[in-house]
């Protein structure tokens, strides 16, 4: 069913990877890091940061200080969106999508997320266990879009790549009362097919999922 879901959207699917967009989504990230004001790296590009896989099209980011929003009013064409609760500034073909403390709504509170961070080559960059929490909150979202398989693919990519501390990962889905985040994981795994996307042979990938589930079951 997953293969030919993505079969059906292979085109769209591909546009995450366009390297053209994906350059450029990077060099906008790059500037933005140089810029007078504090953020953390959160979505696909944090996948990428840690598992050097997949790059991405868009940029996802959290403000640390709610201030920051007035810098970047003055020097971009910063726009709100109450409906999906952040803000949006676009570079023709790539979005960043900016949450702020105390008004975005994720899977976590945006401001607890600094106490969840860490650096990489120079950008600061949300963990693995709270990104895995995160992708799980955007997968939800939107479970049956083609940013949905993007979102499982970068799920099974930080399990795969990452050494996710998955004590810490159910603990803190008890703190924020996401516990169906366990069993969604869990079925995300046992579904997933996609292999060729992680870069793996079969048999590299029936190891590496039966070593996960093996983790998960010990919690």
């Amino acid at each position: 069913m997953q293969k030919t879901f993505l079969k059906l959207w292979g085109v769209k699917l591909a546009e995450f990877w366009n390297s053209l967009l994906t350059e450029k989504s990077w060099e906008i990230l790059i500037k933005l890091n140089r810029e007078k004001f504090n953020f953390i790296v959160i979505g696909g590009w944090a996948a990428y940061l840690w598992t050097k896989l997949h790059k991405s099209k868009d940029i996802d980011i959290a403000l640390t200080d709610i201030k920051d929003v007035n810098f970047l009013k003055h020097k971009y064409n910063l726009k709100k969106n109450d409906h999906l609760k952040k803000y949006e500034i676009s570079f023709e073909e790539i979005d960043v999508d900016i949450y702020i403390p105390h008004y975005s709504k994720l899977a976590i509170p945006v401001e607890d997320i600094k106490n969840y961070s860490t650096k990489i080559e120079g950008f600061t960059v949300v963990k693995p266990e709270l990104l895995l929490i995160l992708k799980q909150g955007a997968e939800e979202d939107r479970e049956n879009s083609v940013k949905g398989i993007k979102d499982r693919i970068d799920i099974i990519t930080l399990i795969f790549f990452t050494n996710v501390d998955f004590k810490l990962y159910f603990k803190l889905l008890k703190k924020y009362k996401i516990d169906r985040y366990f069993m969604r994981l869990n079925s995300i795994i046992n579904n997933f097919k996609d292999y060729e996307h992680l870069n793996l042979n079969p048999r590299e990938f029936k190891l590496k999922k039966r070593h996960i589930l093996e983790k998960l079951k010990k919690i």
